[in-house]
């Protein structure tokens, strides 16, 4: 019986426990680049996935995260990264990963096989499925209550017309090859998971607004080098000293696009009633500044 690719043996002559240090590390490497490399070939649904991302936050729905074991580590990853990076409410993001979020070692891999009881999507939600191989019980079982209740489904998995796939609304297919360690599914498919997240949700943030010439606008400043970060970032894009870059933040409480305005030559009031007319995007809202101040 053929084996999907998760589960397949590599065709190479020499297994890595057979090989030297440098040559197994080498192999694995070769691995990952190629996982990576599977990107390339989903693009359109990565553009796609990112804009149900961005169409969710706008409103007033959450970001679910489904996934068990090594799957439910990327998107633990991504999800708890949101928060910080874009400025997203934590409440805006639930995470519901098979066996509950690990605090320690343990992680029990017969949770995979139960459904979510507790799994509860409200109108407006966008589930995010995450399955290896595509068929793993406790994902394919939230995307198809999703899915039943009438919510988006971005389902991503490693193994082709899989239930999961089968079952989403924008399905994302990582052909990553056999792993070097047959099975292990957190080394080469993990790899390709954790990249297809940051990439969707990075792009969803731009079409948020929350990102400004590569700078992260929108971040959570909560502690000294992020502070020191939002510094640089209204210094760099107001175009002013670090201590007015400073001041600017202090007066805007540290939210960064309203510094930016402010260190540009908005009041406090102004900065914040410009991001709301130009829903939360810098750029034009800096535009519609510069218009008023040349008038």
């Amino acid at each position: 019986m053929a084996l999907p690719r998760t589960e397949a043996r590599t065709t190479d002559e020499t297994a890595i426990d057979r090989l030297d240090g440098a040559a197994a590390l080498t192999r694995m490497i070769d691995v990952q680049i190629e996982s990576l490399a599977t990107l390339r070939a989903v693009l359109p649904a990565l553009d796609a996935a990112a804009d149900l991302v961005a169409e969710t936050l706008r409103g007033s729905g959450r970001l679910v995260y489904a996934a068990a074991g090594s799957s439910g580590l990327m998107a633990l990853a991504d999800a708890s990264e949101l928060p910080g990076t874009f400025g997203i409410d934590p409440d805006r993001i639930a995470i519901r990963m098979a066996g509950g979020i690990p605090t320690d070692a343990r992680m029990p891999g017969d949770t995979e096989d139960l459904v979510d009881a507790g799994l509860t999507l409200r109108p407006g939600d966008l589930l995010i499925a995450i399955s290896a191989s595509g068929s793993t019980r406790w994902a394919v079982d939230a995307a198809a209550r999703a899915r039943a209740d009438g919510v988006p489904v971005i389902g991503i998995a490693n193994n082709p017309d899989t239930p999961l796939l089968q079952t989403a609304t924008v399905a994302i297919c990582l052909a990553t090859p056999p792993e070097v360690l047959a099975g292990s599914t957190r080394m080469g498919a993990g790899t390709a998971q954790k990249a297809a997240l940051n990439l969707i949700s990075t792009l969803a943030g731009v079409r948020l607004g929350h990102v400004h010439d590569g700078d992260m606008v929108n971040l959570r400043v909560d502690n000294a080098k992020l502070r020191n970060r939002a510094a640089r970032i209204v210094a760099h894009i107001a175009r002013v000293s670090d201590a007015v870059a400073t001041q600017s933040l202090n007066a805007a409480r540290y939210d960064t696009k309203t510094a930016c305005l402010i260190a540009a030559g908005a009041s406090p009031a102004a900065a914040i009633e410009l991001l709301t007319r130009h829903q939360g995007h810098l750029r034009p809202a800096l535009a519609a500044l510069q218009d008023q101040d040349a008038r």
